[in-house]
């Protein structure tokens, strides 16, 4: 009895499956919905747009594995997955790259990073806001996503990543510039002045003593007073007025902030280069 109740219901199954597929084979496309509304770059790659159009063919002849293929084949799709229900809906289902820096090479490359560290090329679609980094970058790019080879390249995008993770900095910080000395240095939206941040070792204190210095510093003397601020070194902070001249005699501390550890001097100084 056991046995004849197990034919039985996989003869069930058997017949309502074929007559699933009869009717999912005369299935028409009556729409395609899209993850993310509206994207323009999604549309044009399944011609939604075009007269190769989805909508009124049967589902059965659409290749939803080949429509797959076509967005993951785009730059800014990380990943996509295409499917039909009984209703004759298409659906697909994107993950899209983010962007976190644009990155400009001295030998004019020029290519987005996302947030994984990879190097996407640019869209003609849009343009992403985001932060800026140029200068003396010496990193190569091709015409696809590939990870990042130098150095210099990987610590502007830890600097990069560390800024857009902090509301503050991602809202003050414009831009990265990589000097000869392939040092960074920032360039603010508020304030005509250079922040010499050097290298990407210890973001937290060097950007903490930057905190430190605009309350102290900046409220005395106010934004357009500094042509630099130097926060390259882990224990001080060094401010260059615009009105500096003397290039041999430093002036002596203005004030300090103690740390938990240590104490930060913070300098009104004009014995450093620019």
């Amino acid at each position: 009895m056991i046995g004849l109740a197990w034919v039985l219901s996989l003869s069930g199954v058997v017949v309502l499956m074929s007559f699933i597929n009869v009717k999912k084979a005369a299935v028409i496309c009556k729409d395609v919905k899209i993850y993310i509304p509206g994207n323009q770059e999604i549309d044009n790659i399944l011609h939604l747009n075009s007269t190769n159009t989805l909508i009124g063919r049967r589902i059965a002849g659409i290749n939803m594995h080949d429509l797959e293929n076509k967005l993951k084949s785009n730059a800014f799709i990380e990943t996509a997955q295409v499917y039909a229900d009984m209703d004759g809906v298409i659906r697909v289902e994107v993950t899209q790259r983010t962007p976190i820096l644009r990155m400009m090479t001295q030998f004019d490359k020029d290519f987005y990073v996302d947030e994984h560290g990879l190097k996407v090329p640019l869209s003609n679609n849009f343009t992403a806001r985001v932060l800026a980094a140029n200068g003396f970058i010496e990193e190569p790019m091709g015409d696809k996503i590939d990870t990042l080879h130098t150095d210099m390249a990987k610590q502007v995008f830890k600097t990069a990543a560390f800024i857009s993770k902090d509301t503050l900095w991602n809202a003050q910080i414009a831009q990265i510039y990589v000097n000869e000395q392939h040092e960074m240095e920032l360039i603010p939206r508020v304030g005509n002045d250079r922040i010499l941040l050097g290298n990407a070792d210890s973001l937290q204190s060097k950007f903490a003593n930057l905190l430190a210095f605009y309350k102290q510093a900046i409220p005395r003397v106010g934004w357009e007073a500094y042509k630099l601020i130097n926060i390259k070194y882990a224990n001080q902070v060094i401010g260059v007025k615009k009105d500096s001249t003397n290039k041999d005699n430093p002036v002596k501390p203005a004030s300090a902030v103690k740390s938990d550890s240590s104490q930060k001097q913070i300098q009104d100084t004009s014995h450093i280069k620019n």
